[in-house]
């Protein structure tokens, strides 16, 4: 099983935002992909570049205002307020209506929907190419191989089809399902990262070629809060299983074991994985119970599918297990494969 990674996907280090009324270093860091990496190559595991499959891609799945936006906000950020100072968001819309601004600061606020996705310089850069190397496990799936592994860096679970969240730029996992419809008719995105993937329900809310089962803590008391409680179905095509704070190794395997079950009946033809090891018990923004053990086992039963698999990589942060937990999936996925 091969690897995709480009190294300019460390190119983005946000240093601080705000969580609970305080300021804090920022985890998403680009030390999560160097660690990944690293055990990628110590294990055999070939990695590889992605190859440019440029904006198109992207534009599909993300409003183009949005995506063009990106590209030089950072820039027009520092040209108005100079070194030092945050490149976050400190004035939003509310429900998003009346007309976007053209102001650097408003756009902010538009497009931005939280503190945690700050600008550095660079974001684009790394954003672009996690989002390509996403792509290019999808275009190798599509074109005959088992199953390709994204490393994904900044993460894309959060990222809404308009708007940045929760250290999400790029919905990454999103862009890859809706390239593997170009060759498979029913694709499924299995996500289990212990967050909502909000950005995710948002992007395939209305899309009945993608079938959407996320596992999760509880929105009600745990980030991301909007979105993922199980009666949010869109049109029938999204499955929120959610998990109690606290819940054990047995019950998240479980609940896996029931969102497999639901991808089998959709009649899924190939399988994208939003792969999350911050499900770790020991994970910085812990909210469930799962060892190196229980990762192994869940990409035993998710290999077990026989799908044609992209592993596209979220969420793991820097607590003392996630090279661990890396390994022991995707190892794990290799032997099944």
């Amino acid at each position: 099983m091969k690897a995709i990674f480009d190294p300019r996907q460390l190119d983005h280090a946000p240093e601080a935002y705000f969580r609970r009324g305080a300021t804090m270093p920022h985890p998403e860091q680009p030390r999560r992909a160097i660690l990944i990496r690293d055990m990628l190559a110590e294990n055999g595991f070939p990695i590889e570049p992605p190859r440019d499959h440029g904006l198109d891609p992207i534009r599909a799945v993300h409003d183009p205002d949005y995506v063009n936006f990106l590209q030089d906000a950072h820039a027009r950020f520092r040209a108005d307020v100079g070194e030092g100072p945050l490149a976050i968001p400190t004035a939003h819309p509310g429900p998003r209506r009346g007309q976007r601004p053209k102001d650097i600061h408003g756009q902010m606020g538009w497009w931005l929907t939280d503190t945690s996705t700050e600008l550095t310089a660079g974001t684009w850069d790394a954003i672009y190419w996690s989002a390509q190397s996403a792509i290019e496990a999808a275009t190798r799936v599509a074109g005959g191989e088992r199953a390709v592994y994204a490393l994904s860096r900044p993460p894309g679970h959060h990222a809404m089809a308009a708007a940045a969240n929760g250290f999400c730029f790029f919905n990454n996992a999103c862009i890859a399902a809706h390239h593997l419809t170009q060759r498979f008719g029913k694709v499924a995105l299995l996500d289990i990262d212990v967050h909502t993937g909000n950005g995710s329900l948002d992007i395939l809310w209305d899309r009945n070629d993608i079938f959407y089962a996320s596992l999760h803590a509880d929105p009600a008391v745990y980030p991301t809060f909007y979105l993922g409680h199980a009666d949010e179905t869109g049109t029938g095509t999204c499955r929120n299983i959610v998990l109690p704070l606290g819940a054990d190794q047995d019950m998240v395997l479980e609940a896996l074991d029931g969102a497999l079950a639901q991808i089998r009946n959709f009649g899924a033809e190939a399988l994208v994985v939003s792969l999350g090891f911050d499900m770790a018990a020991d994970d910085p923004l812990a909210a469930v119970q799962v060892h190196a053990d229980g990762f192994a086992e869940m990409a035993r039963r998710i290999a077990g599918l026989g799908l044609p698999l992209v592993l596209v990589q979220e969420g793991g942060y820097l607590g003392p297990s996630l090279a661990v937990n890396a390994q022991a999936f995707l190892t794990a996925c290799r032997d099944v494969l």
